[in-house]
């Protein structure tokens, strides 16, 4: 059964919730400023403060930009590495069998970099 009281309670939650995560982005915006700073845009880093040390871990991803990969491989005769999009897996498959080279497809990927931030308690 619901109540007025669990409704009051889950509203009361959520507006603390959207407050926690408004103040969490910007402490996170301060520690990536931190390490633009300390270390550079992209790198990593880390910084150690009486028993907690603040790492920034930095991901990257490649994809291949479906429209000129598409348009490669169709230059390529290789239609069957294409469905609606590139086929990640195909194509490193055929790059693996030397079929496709690296430069083949050049300029044809996408990288994207992401930024993480890990908070851990030291003993």
């Amino acid at each position: 059964m619901i109540t007025k009281e669990m409704l009051v309670r889950f509203d009361e939650l959520n507006r603390r919730k959207k407050d926690l995560e408004a103040e969490l982005d910007k402490l996170k915006d301060l520690f990536h400023q931190y390490f633009d700073t300390a270390v550079g845009q992209n790198e990593k880093g880390e910084v150690k403060i009486d028993s907690y040390k603040l790492q920034r871990q930095i991901r990257r991803t490649e994809k291949f930009d479906p429209v000129p990969t598409v348009s490669k491989l169709e230059q390529l005769n290789l239609i069957d590495l294409i469905q609606k999009r590139p086929d990640e897996g195909k194509i490193k498959s055929a790059m693996d069998l030397g079929l496709i080279k690296e430069a083949d497809l050049e300029g044809c990927r996408i990288s994207r970099t992401t930024a993480a931030l890990l908070i851990k308690k030291l003993n």
